[in-house]
């Protein structure tokens, strides 16, 4: 049995290709079944993400399990192999196993550490365990997968530390604030990222979102994504002493907020304080606004430091996790290798057991009759000889079962005591 992982990500190719390859939640089912249907693969998993789509498959030995997986998805998305062929990666074995703890650890990712990976994963598994096309060596591999990512995790803080400008929003905003049920969030402008930090914002239990925008109608619409309220752009700053957070974005070319409006903001909150972030270009909130008391103003430079600082922490993780990740795979092989080798000691063994039965059936022809404690002597005599010879070999077999020219190891044996001739 051979495990195997081709595809691309978003470090081998770029988004038209990976677009080209993709398979949606509808076509995943027709996608394993067509899978199952070739002859050469017993087991298929398909990893469909933004930033990758990987098949992990078993296949037989005398399978090509990289031409069998390119074929398919030349045939599956009516695509000519040169088109993707440059872009493909392949893991067999040991350095599969390698590569898929690695992408459910998020070491594979775009973003060190992030948590969406491993839900995908787990959600690729579940999506071919019910429609039968995983069951056996790649639902260990899998299965042990989970659990590896699990023990980075807790081993590690790969995932601790916000590597985005709306995750290190929402952290700063907890200093601040602790908790950030109840908070209220004023966004002055629309843009996307004032919206990305707003959903992190409002995933974290901030109530109520306010919008203003120069153009109301995109107001409308934002505010409708979180069930806020509209604020009239020229009366915005009428509305500040209601607000914890402000996030500025709007494409004004000058400050859109100074700080005599907010000293009379926060005399109004009666110094309750309030975090601002400013993430214009250019900035909407005049600097010196953060000399006031209370106030607490960040602009894009000042999130990009922390997001840079926790991306290196995040790095530094990693190489923790790698080695968690290498402890793990060996004790998977050496697994693995085992359970494989375990027919072949099977085999031995009834090999050895059928000539001792056949050579005490010979002795007896030849002797005649023998009493119960002849038999008995007789009987613990063979079996304690074959015994003895069967020793060594399976010894080699428990052995090299984990090394890398273990199969060589197991072949020689194979072949020294017949184990592959028809019976």
């Amino acid at each position: 049995m051979r495990l195997s992982v081709t595809g691309v990500n978003h470090k081998t190719a770029p988004v038209e290709v990976r677009e080209l390859l993709a398979f949606d939640q509808r076509q995943l089912p027709t996608a394993l079944a067509e899978l199952r249907r070739r002859a050469e693969m017993s087991e298929a998993v398909i990893l469909s993400t933004c930033n990758r789509v990987e098949i992990m498959a078993t296949t037989d030995k005398d399978c090509d399990p990289q031409a069998a997986v390119m074929n398919f998805l030349a045939d599956a998305k009516q695509i000519n192999l040169s088109q993707i062929q440059p872009h493909l990666y392949h893991y067999e074995d040991r350095e599969a196993i390698r590569h898929i703890f690695r992408v459910a650890a998020s070491l594979d990712s775009m973003v060190i550490g992030e948590p969406q990976i491993l839900g995908q994963l787990k959600a690729a598994y579940a999506e071919a365990k019910t429609h039968g096309a995983v069951s056996g060596f790649l639902e260990t591999v899998l299965t042990r997968a989970f659990a590896v990512a699990k023990r980075v995790r807790s081993e590690t803080d790969i995932g601790r530390n916000a590597v985005s400008v709306g995750y290190v929003a929402v952290e700063l905003a907890k200093e601040i604030f602790g908790a950030l049920a109840g908070r209220k969030v004023l966004l002055v402008g629309a843009g996307k990222m004032s919206e990305l930090a707003a959903r992190y914002l409002h995933r974290s239990g901030a109530q109520q979102i306010f919008v203003t925008n120069r153009t109301h109608d995109r107001a409308v619409e934002l505010a409708s994504l979180f069930g806020g309220f509209t604020v009239q752009y020229n009366l915005f700053v009428d509305k500040l002493p209601e607000v914890d957070i402000v996030i500025a974005s709007s494409g004004a070319p000058h400050y859109i907020l100074c700080k005599e409006d907010m000293k009379r903001v926060i005399e109004a909150r009666r110094n309750r304080p309030m975090f601002l972030i400013d993430i214009a270009v250019p900035r909407n909130i005049e600097p010196a606004v953060n000399d006031l008391d209370n106030v607490f103003l960040y602009d894009i430079d000042d999130l990009q430091k922390v997001v840079d600082a926790n991306r290196q922490g995040r790095v530094r993780e990693a190489s923790q996790a790698e080695a968690i990740i290498s402890h793990e795979v060996e004790r998977l092989v050496v697994r693995l290798k085992a359970r494989e080798v375990a027919p072949t000691i099977i085999k031995l063994q009834q090999q050895l057991e059928a000539l001792r039965a056949a050579e005490v059936a010979r002795m007896r022809g030849k002797f005649g009759s023998l009493t119960p404690e002849q038999e008995e002597a007789l009987a613990v005599l063979t079996r304690s000889l074959m015994s003895k010879i069967a020793h060594a070999p399976i010894a080699e077999l428990r052995k090299h079962a984990g090394r890398s020219d273990g199969m060589h190891t197991i072949d020689v044996i194979r072949r020294i005591f017949r184990l592959d001739e028809e019976e």
